[in-house]
């Protein structure tokens, strides 16, 4: 299969064996919100041939000052249609398969004994569905990497890769640790996080919804994790230690 022109500066880079090594694999992402949106974007850019997506949620106004798809012209659609679409537009042959539910672990389980990836990117921001991604991973050694909080944060040069033993200033990642830990896993989980200590002071309260309460976010924090998440997919598999 000739490589599309559309590749040709990322082939420059990498070079006509990695690239097609990128059009062969098979990447989830689970949510498509600031982190996930743009992570997706990436993966699909740099050439990756097939992918899931994954995500129950649909476009709220709100979601606009840090989500990729996110703009006044699709209000209320749901988020994986519209990643949908923006993903064909970038790459008309991508295989896509698009699923516009919110996981649990039974569903992971359906969704891993039917599909084989290569790599797994966790973008959850519910506790729950985060854990059961992470431990079927972590339990059946699985590629894939994590994404810790966002939110809160203003500085990017605070963004780092690391096991989630070594996350700090983060309280999502306190709440993974401990369920991990109930479930005597503590170390062997690669985590995209920030050491910036977040505002506090810039969380309210929500009477409804799966979230107990949300917090401030600027436009660009997000997509730094996003994109960090993206590079470590794309070295993952293709065997880049750096």
């Amino acid at each position: 299969m000739e490589i599309p022109y559309w590749m040709s500066r990322t082939q420059l880079m990498l070079g006509e064996e990695d690239v097609r090594k990128l059009i062969n694999s098979n990447v989830l992402v689970v949510g498509l919100g600031g982190v996930g949106g743009i992570c997706a974007e990436m993966i699909a850019r740099t050439g990756v041939g097939r992918m899931t997506i994954i995500d129950g949620d649909v476009v709220e106004a709100s979601n606009r000052n840090r989500q990729i798809i996110t703009l006044a012209s699709v209000d209320g659609q749901k988020k994986t249609e519209v990643m949908r679409q923006r993903l064909l537009d970038i790459n008309p042959e991508i295989q896509l398969q698009v699923i516009g539910e919110f996981f649990g672990e039974k569903e992971f389980i359906e969704l891993f004994h039917a599909n084989q990836y290569d790599f797994v990117v966790d973008c959850i921001d519910t506790l729950t569905s985060k854990v059961a991604l992470i431990h079927y991973c972590y339990n059946h050694k699985l590629k894939f990497i994590s994404s810790m909080g966002a939110g809160g944060r203003l500085d990017p040069s605070q963004v780092q890769v690391a096991d989630i033993s070594k996350t700090f200033n983060c309280k999502l990642a306190y709440k993974v640790r401990k369920r991990l830990h109930q479930k005597g896993v503590y170390r062997g989980i690669k985590a995209v996080f920030s050491t910036e200590q977040p505002d506090y002071n810039r969380v309210r309260e929500v009477a409804s919804g799966p979230k107990k309460s949300v917090i401030g976010t600027i436009s660009y924090l997000p997509a730094i994790f996003g994109c960090v998440l993206a590079s470590e997919v794309i070295k993952g598999l293709l065997g880049i230690k750096k």
